[in-house]
């Protein structure tokens, strides 16, 4: 215990201490927001894989991938497509960001539609989607304490244990804001992912050599869902397609395109992110696939990162455990952060950007009420995961119905008010009726899942609206000039103050 708490106590504290010194006062609401657009690449690669991977992917993912098999790596693809979608969305979005000074996902949207509406449903999403996320980073996480306790805390001691650590580290993030996110990013993703690839290798090769390779994993595990499977022949496509959707919606991923310091940044930061994804989510997937033969991984396929680092000992127990706590610190950080932001943004009553700082500190009140309340239902639920588990697959098919709002309005100028605002309500509803109905699949839909329906319906509003309802000259031109550069000669009205009247018909 003394080794495996030690661990993490000395790596809480070199994160600390590296937060402690690059600390500086915020310039303004932009810096707190997005750190002054001021990030190089390797920068922005850490900090996108520190979000994009959290320490769930060492539970919840490696077990998928230990207790079902092949099915496992369906991750991988929509990981690489999201990093592809950075390319053609990067050039845009960040110019859009940076002339008009947008901080949030939100933000930009609200510009794009020249419509408050769409401003505060898309925040609202974003912020309902994330927060069920914040709550289980903090309950996975005392797997992590209770492995490194090595039996003498109570699973329920080391969730508040893991609660407490979380919530303690949220200090640095409301008084630094996204550039302490960043930087701590940079620290946590060498732990979570160089030492995290070095101990996996490590596994792959004691498996191997030890009789445990492909020939010894179950047949069944080689299979995916087809025509007459119990899921449906559409499950994995639509496992897929959600991933790729659904991963700029939220908004802990979507801000990255703002703190990068130019758009050849970005695409620098995909051309790096690509292939650290590509290894070391295909060598976690087989590391879970191996380790499928061990009769403990058989009885807890959850817990297949820490049984097969305990052939290792405690030392290496300890460093699977920094590695978990690295990749969940990342995550967690980042959806408080963003998700803060949005809160007083985008759907608290906007105020003028003065040199005064209060819209800056607001923000911090809002990362640290998130922060209480998180805590608060990640402490009362302890005894109900189960339920708060099935409230974030919920919430990862509606973050995606943000996706036809969001990428259609970047790509297609048609795209109106109406239509993003009716597109949002009406796939939400749609996703969360067929999820409460059929929580894995819709079969009569071929096993298409509750959010790709919605994004079905979601789009056909969006395309309907944008095809029969016709926008005035005005809101024309002010679409076209986005969409021309950075359209100086008819420049559209600030995102920050929406001091416009709206061209939408929608109430303001």
């Amino acid at each position: 215990m003394f080794i495996g708490y030690g661990a993490i106590a000395v790596f809480f504290l070199i994160v600390i201490a590296v937060l402690e010194k690059t600390r500086r006062a915020d310039a303004g609401f932009t810096d707190y927001a997005v750190a002054g657009r001021s990030f190089g690449a390797w920068f922005q690669t850490m900090s996108f894989l520190n979000t994009w991977l959290p320490g769930a992917v060492f539970i919840s993912f490696a077990g998928m991938a230990a207790e079902s098999g092949v099915i496992g790596f369906y991750p991988l693809p929509y990981a690489l497509l999201v990093v592809v979608l950075m390319f053609f969305m990067a050039q845009r979005v960040h110019d859009w960001g940076r002339h008009w000074d947008l901080s949030t996902q939100a933000d930009l949207l609200g510009l794009r539609y020249g419509s408050t509406a769409v401003r505060v449903v898309a925040a609202v999403i974003g912020i309902v989607s994330s927060f069920p996320w914040v709550v289980l980073g903090m309950q996975s996480l005392g797997l992590v304490f209770s492995y490194l306790s090595f039996g003498r805390v109570s699973p329920d001691a080391a969730i508040l244990i893991s609660i407490g650590v979380l919530a303690v580290r949220q200090i640095w993030t409301v008084r630094m804001g996204m550039r302490g996110v960043v930087i701590s990013d940079m620290v946590q993703s060498i732990v979570a992912y160089a030492l995290g690839l070095c101990i996996i290798v490590g596994l792959l090769v004691w498996l191997v050599t030890n009789g445990h390779g492909l020939n010894q994993v179950p047949d069944s595990h080689f299979t995916i869902p087809g025509p007459g499977s119990a899921v449906g022949p559409l499950y994995l496509m639509s496992l897929v397609l959600t991933g790729t959707m659904g991963g700029w919606c939220w908004p802990d991923i979507f801000v990255r395109l703002f703190t990068a310091r130019s758009t050849a940044v970005l695409k620098k930061s995909g051309v790096q992110a690509a292939p650290i994804l590509f290894v070391f989510t295909t060598a976690l997937t087989l590391l879970a696939l191996f380790a499928a033969s061990l009769p403990s991984v058989a009885d807890t396929p959850g817990g297949v990162w820490f049984i097969t680092a305990g052939v290792g000992g405690t030392v290496l127990v300890a460093l699977a455990g920094l590695v978990v706590l690295a990749a969940t610190m990342g995550n967690v950080d980042a959806n408080l952060q963003a998700t803060g932001i949005q809160l007083t943004h985008d759907v608290l009553p906007r105020r003028s950007r003065t040199a005064d700082g209060r819209e800056t500190h607001t923000a911090k009140l809002a990362v640290l009420a998130l922060t209480v309340l998180a805590a608060i239902t990640a402490t009362a639920t302890i005894k109900s995961t189960t339920g708060l588990a099935s409230l974030a697959i919920l919430s990862y098919q509606g973050i995606c119905q943000l996706a036809p709002t969001l990428l259609l309005g970047i790509f297609w100028r048609r795209g109106n008010a109406v239509g993003a605002v009716g597109g949002m309500l009406s796939g939400i509803v749609t996703a969360a009726a067929l999820q409460l109905a059929y929580p894995t699949s819709v079969p009569w839909l071929g096993g298409m899942t509750s959010g790709v329906a919605g994004l079905i319906v979601n789009t056909a509003v969006y395309v309907a609206a944008a095809v029969f309802i016709r926008r005035s000259a005005e809101e024309d031109t002010r679409v076209a000039s986005l969409f021309a550069g950075l359209g100086r000669s008819a420049e559209p009205p600030s995102a920050t103050s929406f001091d416009v009247r709206p061209a939408d018909g929608l109430p303001h």
